[in-house]
């Protein structure tokens, strides 16, 4: 890559940030936090139990051995807890200690209280990646429902979680953002109500500070995160829920002074939730999305519903639009699609974005039909990238570009910004509209145009591109699960699990590819995408249920 476009790509990386994300950056590069000056003081625990739903995998198979990302390792030694042969998010799940409250805690307390002892002993202050920021935010929090859950009585542990929350203090992610932020706040009020120290209060205050800030802001009107992924509007959503219980759990004053905005966000965020699900119960697969990170919808639902939160359980309407997150759903008894015509993320925090704008994903019954990759690497990786891209997606390459200038591991220049131009019902028939300009910066200058109509068994997508363009390539992913059978040039035949058929045309002729689909972190599963060419401006394609 020449050295002006590697200038452009950072000058448009860069210039949306926030300036207290250049701010922070800088001081973190230059001024990192070496060392840690504080006196172990005698504190104790309150002695509020907790009770929130255990509902991930266990990680701790034993003393020793663990796993994550569904990939096995051994922690034998000091240099394990580090050890470069594993990448950075695997090494972060080690120190995030999800075991602690995964199902069936109690049953591996021996083990897990051995491995809490040997990571305080292991890992000094503020060494390694246990020590920065975001896992320090997840481990506070686990040891806190844990140490109360369990009933231990243990000052080394009270102790190592003070020092745990000072370091986290000293290194609070305003170079982010996001979700980060929003975990550092989460485990700020937990140390706060979990302590019975000086500290305790200013812990509790700065936590609830940042989020009467970050509130706000991370979850729209309609009720989305605004990283506008679902997988981690899951993580945020069950933060909050957590929040909410903590209020309840410890009756802290100051947290039931904000309970009940606390509640009304998170009813609209269950039911975005609801809205951006498969019928098979599962998220979509919208941006960094993927199934086995989060808590699962259904789980989700559930836990709400213990702590007594009102939220709408009724059938969905025909259509549903989310006009802030940017979102549409359309339920037909037989099926279900749901278009992106969202932005990114939000302009300074498009980490977690892939280059997917008009993209869509259908079900029909509980199967899923059309899909987006989904996630199953993070780091830098080329096939993190090519996850990111364009073509990994149901939507339109042109020009051998992408949508959005997605590049490194959580990087964005120039994105693509969509306009929903008409969404409408008449009859039990839905249309839908939409663009983006992200092609506007190509040399031909060209905007992507795509209409959807969906009626009871039928789905017919047009796509016009206004503008010069050398070629163009529809992508359409199909589930691993689904067999296909080519008819002729511009018809397919597809047979679902449940014996159902679809026919599948197309205005210029089809060709199907062999594919890959994450379900989740370290899952590769084989699959077909169909790929179009278009021979003019315009390309239609229908597929109908049989």
């Amino acid at each position: 890559m020449r050295l002006f476009t590697k200038l452009q790509r950072l000058y448009h990386t860069v210039k949306p940030l926030r300036l207290e994300q250049i701010t922070y950056r800088i001081r973190y590069k230059f001024f990192p936090l070496r060392k840690l000056s504080y006196k172990s003081l005698v504190c104790h625990a309150t002695n509020w139990i907790w009770s929130g739903p255990e509902v991930l995998q266990p990680s701790l198979l034993s003393a020793h051995k663990v796993c994550f990302l569904n990939l096995s390792g051994n922690v034998n030694t000091v240099n394990d807890w580090n050890n470069p042969k594993y990448e950075k998010l695997w090494l972060y799940n080690l120190h995030y200690f999800d075991d602690l409250n995964a199902k069936n805690s109690l049953e591996r307390l021996p083990i897990q209280y051995e491995f809490v002892k040997r990571w305080i002993k292991e890992n000094p202050a503020v060494s390694g990646n246990g020590w920065e920021p975001y896992p320090l935010s997840l481990r506070i929090v686990n040891l806190i429902k844990w140490y109360n859950r369990a009933e231990i009585n243990d000052p080394e542990v009270v102790d190592s979680i003070n020092v745990q929350a000072k370091a986290l203090l000293k290194q609070l992610e305003y170079h982010i953002l996001g979700n980060h932020l929003f975990a550092n706040a989460k485990a700020l009020v937990f140390v706060g109500c979990f302590l019975q120290s000086s500290l305790a209060a200013e812990y509790l205050q700065v936590g609830l500070k940042i989020l009467e800030r970050e509130i706000p802001e991370q979850f729209t009107e309609d009720g989305g995160h605004f990283e506008l992924t679902p997988m981690y509007h899951c993580i945020l959503l069950w933060d909050l829920l957590d929040l909410i219980n903590l209020a309840v759990i410890t009756n802290n004053k100051e947290l039931l002074l904000v309970l009940p905005l606390w509640r009304r966000v998170a009813e609209k965020a269950l039911y975005w939730l609801r809205v951006m699900c498969h019928p098979d119960g599962e998220v979509s697969f919208f941006n960094d999305s993927t199934m086995g990170i989060a808590a699962a919808p259904a789980q989700l639902f559930a836990y709400a519903t213990s702590l007594n939160l009102d939220f709408d359980t009724q059938p969905l309407s025909t259509l549903i639009t989310l006009p802030v997150s940017g979102y549409s759903r359309v339920s037909m008894p037989e099926h279900i699609l749901l278009f992106d015509h969202a932005s990114v993320g939000p302009d300074y925090l498009p980490g977690h974005a892939h280059a997917d704008t008009l993209s869509v994903e259908w079900s029909v019954g509980l199967e899923r039909v059309l899909v987006n990759s989904g996630t199953s690497i993070y780091g830098l990786s080329q096939e993190r990238l090519r996850q990111r891209q364009t073509a990994a997606h149901n939507t339109v390459v042109v020009d051998n570009d992408d949508s959005s200038e997605v590049w490194s591991g959580f990087r964005v220049a120039r994105r693509a910004y969509a306009k929903l131009l008409n969404a409408d019902v008449q009859n039990d028939k839905v249309t839908i509209m939409a663009s983006h300009d992200g092609y506007l910066r190509l040399k031909g200058k060209v905007t992507h145009i795509r209409e959807i109509r969906v009626d009871s068994n039928n789905i017919a997508i047009s796509d016009k591109l206004q503008g010069k363009f050398i070629n163009a390539i529809a992508h359409w992913h199909l589930h691993p699960d689904i067999k296909v059978k080519q008819l002729s040039d511009y018809e397919l035949q597809l047979f679902l699990v449940s014996g159902k058929e679809l026919l599948f045309k197309s205005s210029s002729p089809l060709k199907v590819l062999p594919s890959t689909w994450h379900p989740g972190f370290g899952e590769t599963t084989h699959s077909s995408k169909v790929v179009t060419k278009f021979s003019s401006s315009e390309l239609n394609m229908t597929i109908s249920i049989l």
